[in-house]
């Protein structure tokens, strides 16, 4: 079986990023309760509007930060795993019949496609990446 795994360019896991998001809170919170103490309460409103500001943001980032594109080859068949949000799709195409699309100009992405199914792939690595994934995946198509 051959296997290829293109994964979103991330800098840090949904853990390494809890704890920094943990840290950044509790400095936020530290220095909003000693203004608080010096009697300048309206700080503690822009501290959570910070807070809640940078939890929308680093939610977005952890729900994106795991998306990965899979093909895998066996025998006659192609299995192409798509990953992307909290959603994994499968296409199932046969290696004698299914055929490469290379990427038009300007196109961050190529596509697979058999028949009428189409599926667009490559968003995760550079221009110079898709051209050899390609010739190694069309190496395995009749």
């Amino acid at each position: 079986m051959q296997r290829w795994q293109m994964r979103r360019n991330c800098a840090l896991t949904p853990k390494q990023l809890f704890k920094f998001y943990i840290a950044l809170v509790c400095l936020s919170l530290i220095v909003a309760t000693g203004f608080y103490l010096a009697g300048v309460w309206v700080v503690l409103i822009f501290t959570a509007l910070e807070v809640a500001a940078v939890t929308v943001g680093f939610l977005i980032y952890c729900r994106h930060a795991l998306d990965h594109e899979t093909i895998e080859i066996e025998d006659k068949r192609l299995l192409i795993k798509k990953f992307i949000g909290s959603t994994e799709t499968v296409y199932q195409f046969n290696t004698q019949w299914a055929k490469i699309e290379l990427p038009t100009a300007g196109s961050k992405t190529f596509n697979i496609r058999q028949a009428d199914s189409r599926v667009e792939l490559g968003q995760f690595i550079r221009y110079e990446e898709q051209t050899a994934l390609i010739e190694q995946v069309r190496a395995y198509l009749g």
